[in-house]
């Protein structure tokens, strides 16, 4: 495996590279192997997650699963919907959150710095 930083070749099985020390993404090699499931998004949501996880889990884009989920819950007289969404909300569990290289914990959403 090639490192993306600075392009040293390192194990297909590392986490971190061992020259430069960058974190390595997840790669498919890396994933558990087995059935996805089924979870809310914890880093693609607007209220709870459940159409964000929907779209993670069937590999679409989350704006087409809120659309139609819009579309049939106001087809269906909004009972449908909304007892649906309550009842993924409840059931569904939270994904871990995913590391994304690139980003550290302390300026992600941090904002401009202060100003002294």
């Amino acid at each position: 495996m090639i490192c993306p930083n600075c392009r040293a070749e390192i194990a297909d099985d590392s986490n971190f590279c061992s020259s430069c020390g960058v974190r390595q993404a997840e790669t498919a090699a890396t994933r558990s192997v087995g059935r996805k499931r089924l979870m809310r998004s914890s880093t693609d949501s607007k209220i709870a997650g459940v159409c964000g996880g929907l779209a993670e889990y069937f590999e679409v884009d989350s704006g087409i699963v809120r659309i139609l989920f819009t579309l049939i819950t106001i087809a269906s007289g909004f009972v449908f919907g909304v007892l649906f969404y309550i009842v993924a909300w409840a059931v569904l569990p939270l994904a871990p959150a995913r590391f994304y290289p690139g980003t550290s914990h302390a300026t992600v959403g941090a904002g401009p710095a202060p100003s002294h």
